[in-house]
């Protein structure tokens, strides 16, 4: 079985500026992974390792500064190979910034508790990264 992940934070830097974080190699790197290699255009590689696990999958949509969707999945699983999810990123201006929401889509079920820590993990590292204030933020979603 499969479900939907989702959650969401609220950041203070404009949709434009937040956008960058996943589309520039060097950008997401700063909070989600170790290795990255994106080509941000529909069908375009979305290569991420993050802490050993390397994410492999392709750009479905990249509507600037708005929405990205990816396919998602595991390099060498047999349970969540390459692109056998879906991650949806959204950017919703805010009076403050910037509302990121996360939809990870078609998730096997026994993928589902460490994607439920690790989001939220990672997007509390996104904050940090944007306001790059090396405060200790609270986590997301």
């Amino acid at each position: 079985m499969t479900s939907t992940f989702e959650c969401s934070i609220d950041v203070d830097a404009p949709p434009e500026t937040v956008f960058e974080y996943f589309v520039d190699p060097k950008a997401i790197v700063e909070w989600i992974g170790d290795y990255a290699v994106l080509d941000a255009r529909p069908d375009g590689e979305f290569t991420l390792d993050i802490e050993g696990i390397p994410v492999r999958g392709r750009y479905v949509a990249v509507v600037e500064p708005e929405r990205i969707v990816v396919t998602w999945g595991h390099a060498g699983s047999n349970t969540m190979p390459p692109g056998s999810t879906e991650v949806e990123f959204t950017f919703v201006p805010t009076d403050s910034g910037t509302r990121v929401s996360v939809s990870h889509r078609q998730l096997p079920d026994e993928h589902a508790p460490s994607h439920q820590i690790g989001w939220p993990m990672f997007l509390g590292r996104l904050r940090k990264a944007l306001i790059s204030t090396g405060e200790t933020q609270p986590e997301a979603c």
